[in-house]
């Protein structure tokens, strides 16, 4: 039953008026894929004027912590808290951006409507995109349910529409491996509740150089659940830049604590650009970050740059705090960068650091201050940095203007490069790299590095929120849009994983079918997908004849689905001992029989036919 809540006046006009809205503008979901079909051939796209998302509020999600009754999330007395959520950095009308997209919370106060209940409203919603982006949750009055799920339609300015299926997670009860942010009480008509809720961020393609016109939200396929919609935004396309380094993060994880203290960061640049910006996330945190300084320079001896440090600015400011869950791109700074160049970027942190997002494994020495150490991201020589670390906090992306697009690689431990030399930049995507600026027969794309040491395809080792010391990632289905499809100018994925799955005991079906979403999600949003074998691992503990007998059967999966994916690299053929295919040639065995050497770095690196990128 639902329950009846005491209203201010202000909020009873907010919402007589949006009810009124939203009842002259429910319309038809179209329930088929019609790509190029005109708006107007279907009576279900007429008739219905779009507009702002806000003019359609119709729910009241959020309620202050002393005056939890003032909203009715779900049918039953639950809301969000107004507290946590200024905790987590997410305040009334700020803005967010996730996955690339610029989502942005309401900017209702608690207590008034800030989401619409989706039934079929048309959103006034104009631009071009790589895809669409929706802040969204589902709820149910009779309590934690699943994920809701509808279908309904993008229509543009040339009359044509596309549809698309939005799925929302359930608020209290959906996957913290795939939310935008957690928040760790439930407001009910009693009080607060230790109770962890979720807001998720869910991506939907659109069709790419059409202008949208506006959207047709899903109906919730039964009147006992509600799929609700907060904020949505079109990410804007990457004209102009393209992704040169990536690392994506791996978990969330306990810091010193460090007290005002500067990060210097050694990266590798795969492509090289006139222009270029940094990309920080506050990924899996709880707690908004705040960045005091940043710079970029070219990188000297150890610590020291090669040249003067150029600040980064972020808005015209120079300081930027990144909400729980968000990601900070940088304003473009004239400054270039070559090809294959080793980089530093500063990171000043003013406050004091529990826990930071990070990259785990790198195989690449990084640097710090002590504490109260201060601003020294405008240092040019080391003496200040007399600390090390051996992860990347906090960035994520390097990109640079011009340039046709990149290549991802989404892979584990072996794309992580460990077993290659320290230090060194020898992981198979940096050799990739240097491969494609060494030939004229294709573009010299941007190589992305997405591998994260312990990952798996079908599990989440980080279950995706809170510190921990399990730092192999959320599933490579879990992270794909954020590692993969919302990365700058990506145009080309190598899925090369599998490994970690079948040592754990996960069988070849539940692996392939999970390479087969990732296949179609990324067909879907338009790139192309390059399967590469899984490499064998004969001799190592849990490579037993059960895990060997899953990767010869997800080998020939992958060898024989040509319509599944654009090409096939065998990576497996590439290092395997004839004699023995179970296990790799000892001269790219690095040692444990599971991870290569630098020549076994190499062979995969061979095995890639530049042409199929």
């Amino acid at each position: 039953m639902l329950r009846t809540t005491k209203l201010t006046a202000r909020r009873h006009r907010r919402w007589r008026a949006a009810g009124a809205v939203a009842a002259g503008t429910v319309c038809a979901v179209l329930l088929s894929n019609l790509a190029t079909a005109p708006a107007l051939a279907d009576p279900g796209l007429r008739g219905s004027e779009p507009l702002p998302l806000e003019r359609l509020f119709d729910n009241t999600a959020v309620s202050d912590d002393a005056r939890p009754d003032e909203a009715d999330f779900d049918g039953a007395g639950g809301s969000f808290s107004a507290q946590d959520l200024k905790a987590a950095g997410w305040t009334p009308g700020r803005a967010l951006t996730i996955d690339g997209s610029p989502l942005r919370r309401p900017r209702s106060a608690p207590g008034e409507p800030d989401n619409v209940r989706a039934a079929g409203q048309t959103v006034r919603l104009r631009g071009r995109g790589q895809a669409l982006s929706f802040l969204v949750a589902s709820s149910s009055a009779a309590g934690p349910g699943g994920d809701v799920s509808g279908t309904g339609t993008v229509r543009y300015r040339d009359g044509s529409h596309t549809a698309y299926r939005l799925t929302a997670p359930d608020w209290r009860r959906g996957l913290l491996s795939t939310k935008a942010v957690a928040l760790p009480h439930l407001n009910t008509p009693t009080g607060r509740r230790t109770e962890t809720t979720r807001l998720h961020a869910v991506t939907v393609p659109v069709a790419r150089g059409r202008e949208v016109d506006s959207v047709v939200l899903p109906r919730a396929p039964r009147a006992s659940v509600q799929l609700h919609i907060f904020s949505m935004a079109l990410r804007a396309p990457s004209n102009g830049w393209t992704g040169s380094w990536a690392a994506p993060p791996s978990g969330y994880t306990a810091v010193g604590p460090w007290t005002d203290r500067t990060l210097r960061l050694v990266v590798r640049s795969s492509v090289g650009g006139q222009r270029t910006r940094i990309r920080l996330e506050n990924t899996f945190a709880g707690q908004p970050l705040r960045i005091g300084h940043a710079t970029v320079a070219l990188r000297g001896k150890g610590a020291a740059t090669a040249g003067r440090p150029r600040t980064l600015t972020f808005g015209d400011r120079e300081d930027v705090v990144i909400p729980a869950g968000a990601q900070q791109f940088s304003d473009p700074l004239g400054f270039r960068i070559p090809a294959d160049t080793s980089l530093l970027v500063s990171l000043h942190l003013p406050g004091t650091v529990r826990a930071l997002p990070v990259h785990h494994y790198t195989n690449q020495h990084s640097y710090l201050t002590d504490d109260d150490g201060g601003d020294r991201t405008e240092d040019r020589d080391a003496d200040t940095f007399t600390g090390t670390i051996t992860n990347w906090p906090l960035l994520t992306g390097i990109d640079v203007s011009g340039g046709p697009g990149s290549v991802v690689a989404l892979g584990d431990s072996i794309t992580d490069g460990e077993r290659s030399k320290p230090d060194a930049d020898g992981r198979w995507p940096d050799l990739l790299a240097r491969r494609l600026r060494a030939q004229t027969a294709v573009p010299v794309y941007g190589v992305l590095n997405s591998g994260i040491s312990g990952n798996r395809v079908v599990d989440d080792r980080y279950q995706g929120n809170g510190t921990s010391t399990t730092l192999s990632g959320v599933s490579a289905g879990h992270r794909l849009e954020r590692d993969v499809l919302a990365q700058t100018s990506a145009r080309t994925v190598i899925v090369f994983e599998g490994v970690n799955d079948i040592r754990a005991g996960t069988t070849a079906p539940q692996v392939i079918a999970a390479l087969r979403s990732i296949a179609e999600r990324a067909h879907e949003r338009g790139l192309r997908v390059v399967a590469a074998t899984i490499a064998p691992c004969g001799g190592y503990g849990d490579c037993t004849a059960t895990a060997e007998a899953q990767r010869t059967a997800i080998n020939r999966h992958i060898r024989e689905n040509g319509g599944l994916y654009d090409a096939v690299f065998d990576f497996d053929r590439a290092i395997r001992d004839p004699q023995h295919p179970d296990r790799m040639l000892p001269r790219f065995d690095g040692g444990d029989h599971l991870h290569p050497n630098d020549a076994g770095m190499k062979a995969f690196a061979d095995a890639v036919d530049l042409r199929r990128l």
